[in-house]
């Protein structure tokens, strides 16, 4: 028997015309054909269980094995060791199953992993509270960009240009839907942000900046005296949450609001999702803030008890007064980083992040040694991933270095950045696999 049951030219005649659409091509109109005509058509019939299983294998093997090489990407998501337990846990049916808390009295033990994630999540940032997560750290900064606004009731906000692109497109499309005007702060020639613009643009009618460290090219941003520059508009941050076990937090400086993806704490790449977003602010903002909170309390009796405290999606109870229109978060992701981090510990986790340091820095003094072959901003700190300027196109480097079995890197051509990479080392990155590195560098550029 056939497992699929596809719609029939009827079912689908319908469907597009009660939208007012004839083909189907016609749904698709908006794709651009330099994309869909890159793609091949599976070519699935109808087949037995049997059959197709056999048929997608074949499929499927045709995939090159990742195993085979030696990653160098970061941009945001990065090849960091998943201890077991992380996975051993997760999988678990009482948590792998669960979706949200609703009736919260029956679901008192993701009541209390949330409420540690918070804890942790607090820790981490240096601010007095935390949420239960977002969907990722983009959507994270465009609501505590829509945050900041709902407490000071302004609309301009200063954006880096060295936050990550990605981020960057999602709060210019929360800004377009709310009206919003969006300034872009430039890169001084240290790569780093140019506080004389963001002194310049601070005024009564500034809403909040933004701004991302370690950044998008792995500068460490100097964030003393931004929050004195801008008064009372709110300063967002957007940490990498692991280099926080290196550098001052974000709260230290006086942010109001730290965001983070959290993909580095306890989740593989995934390729390229599901992914977590950390949330964390000052307890003044504590009721503007987006997603759910879980709070502790105690009984009648005395006994310990999780309770949901807040939440301020609309159908909370708050309808048209809701902060946000997120509905719920990446519960098993930001599990899973809750388990990583405890299994770390606070010790633990100051030796990983060194041992980023350490190995990323090796690494590009090494690379320095290797003729026409530079770092993009050589006087600015940076934690596990940095710029290399290149004598050479990055993209055909790049692909050269892939025959060596090596990922190198991203290309930073699209990103205004001409012959140059980023790349990023973590802990799993052995002194073997460096040095190869290095190595095919070398022969790539000869």
């Amino acid at each position: 028997m056939s497992e699929y049951i596809p719609h029939t030219p009827e079912d689908q005649r319908q469907m597009l015309q009660s939208i007012g659409l004839r083909t189907l091509e016609d749904l698709f109109s908006d794709i651009p054909r330099t994309i869909v005509d890159r793609f091949e058509p599976v070519g699935l019939k109808p087949l037995s269980e049997l059959e197709i299983k056999q048929h997608l294998n074949e499929l499927a093997s045709k995939n090159v094995d990742s195993t085979k090489f030696i990653s160098f990407l970061g941009g945001g998501i990065y090849d960091h060791h998943v201890p077991s337990v992380v996975n051993h846990l997760i999988t678990r049916s009482e948590f792998f199953t669960s979706y949200t808390p609703y009736q919260a009295e029956a679901s008192q033990g993701t009541l209390t992993w949330m409420f540690e994630f918070q804890t942790l999540v607090c820790e981490l940032t240096g601010m007095d509270v935390a949420n239960a997560s977002m969907y990722d750290g983009g959507s994270a900064l465009a609501e505590a960009m829509l945050m900041a606004h709902h407490h000071t009731g302004k609309t301009k906000f200063l954006v880096a240009k060295s936050v990550h692109p990605h981020f960057q497109q999602i709060t210019e499309t929360y800004a377009w839907a709310a009206d919003f005007k969006l300034v872009k702060i430039p890169q001084n020639e240290r790569g780093q942000l140019d506080l004389e613009f963001i002194k310049k643009h601070a005024n009564d009618k500034l809403g909040g900046v933004l701004v991302q460290t370690p950044n998008f090219f792995g500068v460490i941003e100097d964030l003393s005296g931004i929050k004195e520059m801008i008064g009372n508009a709110l300063l967002c941050v957007s940490a990498h949450p692991l280099a926080l076990g290196v550098i001052k937090s974000p709260g230290e400086f006086g942010a109001d609001i730290v965001v983070s993806e959290g993909q580095v704490l306890g989740n593989a790449p995934n390729f390229g999702g599901p992914l977590v977003g950390l949330f964390a602010c000052k307890q003044a903002y504590l009721r503007k803030m987006p997603g759910r909170i879980s709070g502790r309390t105690s009984d009648h009796d005395g006994n310990i008890g999780y309770v949901m405290t807040l939440q301020t999606r609309e159908q909370h109870i708050k309808r048209a007064k809701a902060t946000s229109n997120i509905c719920t978060n990446q519960a098993l992701c930001a599990l899973a980083t809750t388990i990583y981090l405890a299994t770390l510990g606070k010790k633990g986790f100051r030796e990983l992040a060194e041992l980023n340091v350490q190995k990323a820095h090796y690494l590009a003094r090494e690379l320095q040694k290797i003729p026409r072959l530079s770092l993009k901003w050589p006087q600015s700190p940076f934690f596990n991933e940095f710029a290399i300027q290149l004598p050479k196109r990055a993209s055909s480097v790049l692909k050269k270095l892939r025959k060596h079995g090596i990922l190198g890197g991203i290309d930073l051509s699209p990103n205004r950045f001409k012959n140059t990479f980023l790349v990023a080392v973590t802990e799993k990155r052995t002194r073997e696999e460096l040095d190869k590195f290095v190595h095919a560098l070398q022969e790539v550029l000869r």
